[in-house]
């Protein structure tokens, strides 16, 4: 177990005496919500706000382009861009609710139109700018598109195709474009020239829909997922709570605003908090990563499983090379992080990376390690104040809720928190399956033990049977991750009728290490050792990359398919690297 020092500074001082006096009402009361009792608008609560405080001369955006150069936009001058994409919305008549996208790399246009779509109370969805013509469209045309915002060379490579499928997509701005090219396909920055810098944000009802997420399915078409403007209270709370925001702070979020995180937790949340939020326009390159940290004196780092395994695999050790005294937090979300990542961040950093669970349909982080807790390494930590969370059996639509600590179980959510999702836009009846009751099923398998902290066990289709064990593939990377020679590891169930599957293990191996015979067998007699003969893998693959999402979860059912020859399902979010 870790402990973070200097513990009195944190917000959440005393989990158990907040989680028994949390309400969610008290949570709005320290919003300020919209003039006149008009609702409560999240871009509102971001932006507007603050700029008409003391923190208005504050910097709330940094961006930092591929070659360095700085651009800065003040929480005044954000006021008035977004105010002017609203503006821009309304002079296209755009309705209230319909849907505006973004397709791009993190650039400010994404930013602004995020936060302008939001103020006008349309509704925002934004898209990696890696996806190929094909999951774009899905997207867009599942989503019913009314505009899209993305680039001049984005639109000639992915979109111009599939424009004829598109007939509900009205408008196409281009942010590089300097002039109008057709009433259709329009310049941001000329429409931008054009708009007032006042924008009066309408009534905003609490269940306004306010955010269009597509997560990728295992077959088939995304699922859309919808969240309402009340989500905010979610997104300011965590942000208290888990990330621990203080006025002043600089904080990084390495997640692109196309995967969930970028956006509740890159856009949203520090904005909430009238802090700075640092963009690196660039994609992942260790030295630059950590010279960012030192040179704009990081405070908050939250980054993915896949950053972080990434700079383990390499021989640096930061401390020695960058000044990362400011660094105060690191927190990870994405794949559930190993034991071994947590106590690496605490010797090559001096503080511990704490995870945190949560999905696209809760909106918000759920279960965390927070900085005034005592961390074990492996666990999730213990869920958010004012989220009831519990592990069930579920058996035949019957689901009874398992209170003895330490059994292996459903991880279930109790419907009341702000962020959980409305629906799967299109999809109502693959909404009410995710639900028994008034319990929302994630699909996750996890258990909790005696102090309460749960632990993650599996994805519930990714669950191993094998000799009569119920194996989590996790539960097997850990071990194998504890092993001197292994950098990362990813493990499935293959067929097999003897013993209904049989473990298999795809190892990628640390800098320097041979990928032979003897490797595998000294790896093969180490997971033995530590899990018996009838868990450990009995066949090992070395890999120099395991496929991943740009969010960083394993793609384990992509393994397995191309491991038995069948379909690969929707792949949109592959990690390109």
């Amino acid at each position: 177990m870790i402990s973070i020092k200097n513990k009195t500074t944190h917000h959440l001082l005393d989990y158990e005496k907040v989680q028994a006096t949390f309400s969610w009402g008290t949570v709005a009361r320290e919003l300020d919500g919209l003039p006149n009792g008009k609702g409560l608008n999240i871009a509102h609560e971001a932006v507007d706000r603050h700029a008409q405080t003391n923190l208005k001369n504050t910097v709330a955006l940094r961006f930092i382009r591929k070659d360095n150069r700085l651009q800065e936009f003040t929480y005044s001058e954000l006021q008035k861009q977004t105010s002017k994409f609203a503006n821009v919305l309304q002079k296209l008549k755009i309705q209230k609710g319909e849907r505006v996208f973004s397709f791009a790399g993190r650039i400010p246009e994404l930013y602004i139109t995020a936060l302008g779509t939001l103020k006008y109370t349309a509704v925002f969805c934004p898209l990696f700018s890696v996806f190929g013509p094909e999951p774009v469209y899905q997207r867009l045309s599942k989503g019913d598109a009314s505009v899209l915002v993305t680039t001049t060379i984005l639109f000639e490579q992915k979109i111009k195709q599939i424009l004829e499928k598109l007939p509900s997509l009205r408008y196409i701005i281009l942010t590089d474009a300097m002039e109008h090219i057709s009433e259709k396909i329009r310049s941001f920055s000329k429409l931008m020239d054009e708009a007032e810098t006042e924008f009066t944000i309408p009534e905003t009802n609490l269940e306004d829909p306010a955010l269009l997420h597509f997560t990728s399915g295992t077959t088939g078409m995304p699922k859309g997922v919808l969240h309402v403007h009340q989500a905010v209270l979610t997104h300011y709370i965590t942000g208290k709570y888990v990330l621990d925001f203080h006025e002043g702070d600089q904080y990084w979020c390495t997640a692109d605003p196309g995967w969930v995180t970028g956006t509740s937790y890159g856009i949203i949340a520090p904005l909430l908090h009238g802090i700075t939020s640092i963009i690196d326009e660039a994609e992942f390159d260790a030295s630059r990563w950590y010279s960012l940290l030192e040179t704009h004196k990081i405070n908050i780092w939250y980054t993915a499983p896949t950053a972080i395994r990434r700079l383990m695999r390499m021989d640096i050790k930061p401390k020695n090379i960058y000044n990362l005294e400011n660094l105060r937090l690191i927190l990870s979300v994405g794949e559930p992080l190993h034991a071994e990542a947590v106590i690496w961040g605490q010797e090559n950093f001096g503080i511990p990376i704490l995870d945190n669970w949560w999905q696209t349909e809760t909106g918000g982080i759920m279960i965390a390690n927070y900085p005034s807790m005592v961390v074990k390494p492996g666990s999730m930590g213990k869920p958010m104040p004012g989220v009831e969370i519990a592990i069930a059996a579920i058996n035949d639509d019957q689901l009874t809720l398992i209170t003895q600590p330490e059994i292996q179980g459903h991880l279930v959510l109790k419907k009341g928190f702000p962020s959980l999702f409305r629906g799967y836009i299109h999809e109502e009846e693959r909404y009410k399956k995710c639900f028994i009751g008034d319990w929302y099923l994630s699909g996750d398998l996890a258990k909790k033990d005696a102090d309460g902290y749960f632990w993650f066990i599996g994805r519930a289709d990714d669950i191993i049977k094998t000799s009569g064990h119920m194996v989590g593939p996790f539960e097997v990377e850990s071990t194998l991750m504890r092993h001197p020679d292994v950098a990362e590891a990813a493990v499935i169930g293959i067929p097999e009728p003897t013993i209904g599957e049989m473990v298999k293990a795809f190892v990628i191996l640390k800098t320097g290490k041979e990928p032979n015979e003897t490797t595998k067998m000294d790896i093969m007699a180490f997971a033995r050792k530590e899990m018996g003969p009838a868990v450990a893998p009995k066949e090992i693959e070395f890999m120099e990359n395991i496929p991943k999402t740009r969010s960083g979860k394993i793609l384990r059912r992509l393994l397995k398919a191309r491991e038995l020859g069948l379909p690969e399902g929707d792949i949109s979010t592959l990690e390109s690297s």
